[in-house]
């Protein structure tokens, strides 16, 4: 778990603005429900709203398409899907939290909480899907020159990819052109020989070149 140190922390008593994104209408009358009985959850539109709730459906089609979208909102966003697989994609999208379509609870309320404080949260029974198992004793990863050595602009950029922030938000953070960051993005991923935003920051992790 992690945290944006830019965001401002709010009361955990302050009632949550939270943003309710879905296609579903069963879901949203569900969902809908469920928050009104939180007591302390209002659900608004988006330009009021301090979080989003953001369904990205059950059709494997087009999950990942409406996943992409989580990066164009100026809010973080807690993910709610249908499949482990599609935990990863969520959070490189951007999403700051990840919730289990069929697990949907009492628990929400402690994700949308956190999130708002600049948390970064994810059920403990998802971490497998992102972080594959380790050997007891693992050997030191050594420190090589070349091709897996991040410069330092590809260090901030990491450090950003653990917060959950997508390309623009990155360049916005460090002034920079979207193009460029794109650029630092990709440069990341080939020097940790990842295939994914998430891969690239669990490897960084392992690396010891993120700061938590």
């Amino acid at each position: 778990m992690t945290r944006n140190p830019n965001v401002q922390l709010a009361t955990v008593t302050d009632p949550i603005q939270v943003a309710l994104l879905t296609d579903d209408s069963l879901l949203r009358a569900g969902l809908s429900s469920l928050l009104d009985r939180a007591g302390t959850i209002h659900v608004v539109e988006t330009d009021a709203a301090e979080v989003a709730l953001w369904d990205a459906g059950t059709d494997g089609t087009k999950v990942l398409a409406r996943l992409a979208e989580i990066g164009k909102l100026d809010l973080p966003v807690v993910a709610v899907v249908a499949d482990p697989a599609h935990v990863a994609p969520a959070l490189a999208a951007g999403a700051r939290g990840v919730l289990m379509r069929d697990k949907v609870g009492a628990e929400m309320h402690a994700a949308l909480a956190a999130v708002r404080s600049g948390l970064t949260v994810l059920d403990s029974g998802l971490v497998a899907t992102l972080v594959p198992a380790t050997p007891a004793a693992p050997a030191p990863v050594p420190h090589t020159k070349g091709r897996g050595e991040l410069t330092e602009r590809e260090r901030q950029v990491v450090q950003l990819l653990s917060e959950g922030l997508s390309n623009k938000l990155i360049a916005d953070r460090l002034g920079i052109s979207d193009h460029t960051a794109k650029f630092h993005v990709n440069g990341v991923m080939m020097k940790l020989g990842a295939s994914t935003r998430t891969e690239a920051v669990v490897e960084a992790m392992r690396r010891g070149l993120i700061v938590l």
